[in-house]
């Protein structure tokens, strides 16, 4: 039986203003948006090259508010891969989003640090290897 990780959950504080970030900033696709009922939803975000996504999941209480930006205790938790790295980080820096550090090459490839509107932490990377 082949499996894969498909989707992993991010807390965030509200679904309209997450969509607008992960889409409109970090240049995401929205997969799913559907009305679960109660002002519930199932919101799917994710690059437009497929792989894993991320549902967008709206905080419900004081511990899960808390833990928004904060869900990997602040290390980088998000790995996205591109074969055009350049091209990729220029997007994205002319789309507004908070690049932490310049591009540095290392052994396994360029990769550079920046974090979404609530402080979680990616990589972009160019692998030069697999």
């Amino acid at each position: 039986m082949a499996q894969r990780l498909a989707t992993v959950t991010l807390v965030v504080d509200d679904y309209d203003t997450a969509i607008a970030h992960y889409v409109e900033t970090i240049g995401f696709t929205l997969l799913d948006d559907v009305s679960l009922g109660g002002a519930k939803r199932w919101v799917r975000v994710g690059p437009a090259g497929g792989g894993c996504a991320f549902l967008l999941a709206r905080a419900d209480g004081a511990a899960q508010l808390a833990s928004i930006g904060n869900q990997t205790g602040g290390r980088v938790g998000f790995f996205i891969e591109t074969d055009d790295f350049d091209a990729d980080h220029a997007a994205m820096t002319a789309r507004g989003v908070d690049v932490r550090e310049a591009p540095r090459t290392e052994a396994y490839g360029k990769v550079a640090i920046f974090a979404d509107r609530y402080g979680n932490l990616y990589d972009l990377i160019e692998y030069t290897r697999r």
